[in-house]
C-alpha cells in the first residue's frame, strides 16, 4: 500500500501545486488513500520531496528524481513488456526478464536514477541491482513492481 500511496503522491505533485502536508492528505483522500499527516510526513522524507516556488501559491512540493530523470514512455513499456519477476533479496533486487532483455531493463532502471541503487549488472535474462541497504532493496523492488502494474 505504501508504494501505491507514494506513486499517488508523485502523481499529485506533478499534476497540481500542493503546498502543505495537510493538502496532500486531502488530495490522497480524494483518490481513495487514507493517510495521516504523520504518514505523509514519512512519505515526503522517503521520496526526498522539497519545496519550490509555485505559480499559484507561495510554494509547492517537487521531486528532483522525477524532474531530472523521469522514465520515458518508451522505456516504461519496454520494461513492462520484458520483465517477468522482481524480487528483493536483502540489499539486492533481482529482475528476471525475457531472454536477451536484461540490458534493456537496466537502461530503464538507470533512467529512473533511484538514489537507493548503488549499481547494477545485467546478464542475458537477469538484472541485478545492488542497493545501499535491505530497506532500500525493498523500496526499489516495490517501485519497480508498481511500474509493471501500471
Amino acid at each position: 500500500m505504501r508504494s501505491l500511496r507514494q506513486e499517488a503522491i508523485l502523481s499529485l505533485i506533478k499534476e497540481t501545486e500542493i503546498e502543505t502536508q495537510g493538502e496532500l492528505c486531502e488530495a490522497l483522500a480524494a483518490r481513495g488513500f487514507s493517510a495521516t499527516q504523520a504518514t505523509v510526513s514519512r512519505d515526503v522524507k522517503e521520496l526526498h520531496l522539497f519545496k519550490v516556488r509555485g505559480t499559484h501559491k507561495r510554494f509547492r512540493y517537487a521531486c528532483a528524481v522525477r524532474q531530472e530523470g523521469a522514465l520515458s514512455e518508451k522505456h516504461r513499456e519496454l520494461f513492462r513488456a520484458s520483465t517477468l519477476t522482481i524480487r528483493a533479496v536483502g540489499n539486492l533486487v533481482i529482475v528476471k526478464t525475457l531472454p536477451g532483455s536484461a540490458s534493456n531493463a537496466g537502461v530503464a532502471v538507470d533512467e529512473l536514477a533511484f538514489r537507493e541503487v548503488a549499481g547494477s549488472i545485467a546478464g542475458d535474462d537477469t538484472l541485478l541491482l545492488i542497493c545501499e541497504s535491505v530497506e532500500d532493496g525493498k523500496i526499489v523492488a516495490e517501485r519497480l513492481s508498481a511500474i509493471i502494474k501500471g
